[in-house]
């Protein structure tokens, strides 16, 4: 019997996908306030289809592909929109968002090199990628909150040193389990 492709579950997923361009187009005409709204509606989606998937029984391997493309999608939409939109009081900055993107691109290239190499393997998301992924949240929610209301972003210099601390650890966390056949966050029976 094969899954259902439109899960509740899922269509929140997709929705997560569709919302990053908006909160883009926002940010880029300056509606910080909307673009903020937008993303904190984009990160329900997150909390909601996971537990959806999870109670409602609407587990299925193509929401477990598409939640983290849309977490990504999402994420690097806004970073990118952050760092080099102009007029921007508070930006992300240029090396975090190189990083950032670069730890996802380097990640994707070795699992990618490592199915093809060595056969394929499943990933399950580690501890430190959620925290990865949750310092990235915050440092796009504080942006958007400091240019909302057009406040200096000085105090975010820390949130921002986490942010890229987590970046790098969780990739080459990512790169050796993979090398490894150690598969983070999931034990081996």
């Amino acid at each position: 019997m094969t899954e259902p492709l439109l899960t509740a579950a899922n269509v929140l997923t997709l929705l997560r996908m569709g919302v990053a361009p908006f909160v883009v187009i926002l940010v880029l005409q300056q509606r910080y306030w909307w673009a903020l709204l937008a993303f904190v509606l984009a990160g329900l989606t997150d909390l909601f289809d996971g537990y959806v998937a999870r109670h409602g029984s609407q587990s299925t391997t193509l929401g477990a592909m598409l939640d983290p493309v849309a977490d990504k999608i999402l994420l690097s939409c806004t970073f990118v929109a952050l760092t080099w939109a102009s007029r921007l009081r508070v930006a992300i900055p240029e090396w975090l968002t190189v990083l950032t993107l670069s730890r996802d691109t380097f990640i994707v290239i070795s699992v990618v090199v490592i199915n093809l190499t060595v056969g394929r393997r499943v990933f399950f998301p580690s501890l430190l990628g959620k925290l990865s992924t949750v310092c990235q949240l915050l440092t796009v929610g504080f942006v958007l909150l400091s240019n909302a209301r057009d406040t200096s972003g000085e105090l975010l210099e820390p949130l921002f040193l986490a942010t890229g601390s987590f970046a790098v650890a969780s990739g080459l966390h990512y790169v050796y389990a993979a090398a490894s056949g150690r598969h983070p966050g999931h034990t081996q029976p």
